[in-house]
């Protein structure tokens, strides 16, 4: 996911509210890669936040060339093993955010779900 100046915060946030979400990787631009010497001095050059078993990268765009913003066209699939887990996934996304949908059952899902976060990443929380 690329940022405009929010990756560590949103990397940061996920940690904290997201179950076994994990940083398992941050370097920023400038002090922490001295080979780099583009970027502004503290964002996110690539950082990786392991949740629900998969890997997301993260990244900073830096104040002159800044990200396009997100947009709800554009989603990540959750697959959650529990409802328990499901519960805090979406507890934890709609915090700040916006729920576009649910939770709800859809189908033969048992509940599902459409959540915008407070950094405008869209989220689909299912539980089977």
């Amino acid at each position: 996911m690329t940022f405009s100046g929010k990756a560590e915060e949103a990397m940061k946030y996920y940690e904290a509210n997201l179950p076994d979400a994990r940083i398992t990787q941050l370097v920023r631009y400038g002090k922490d890669h001295p080979m780099i010497g583009e970027g502004e001095e503290d964002l996110v050059l690539f950082g990786v936040l392991s949740f629900l078993g998969q890997e997301i990268l993260f990244l900073d765009m830096d104040s002159k060339h800044p990200a396009p913003g997100f947009n709800w066209a554009q989603s990540l699939y959750l697959d959650c093993s529990d409802e328990a887990e499901f519960d805090a996934v979406f507890n934890g996304l709609a915090t700040g955010g916006v729920v576009m949908m649910g939770p709800e059952p859809v189908g033969n899902l048992r509940k599902c779900a459409w959540v915008t976060d407070r950094f405008g990443v869209t989220w689909q929380p299912v539980w089977e």
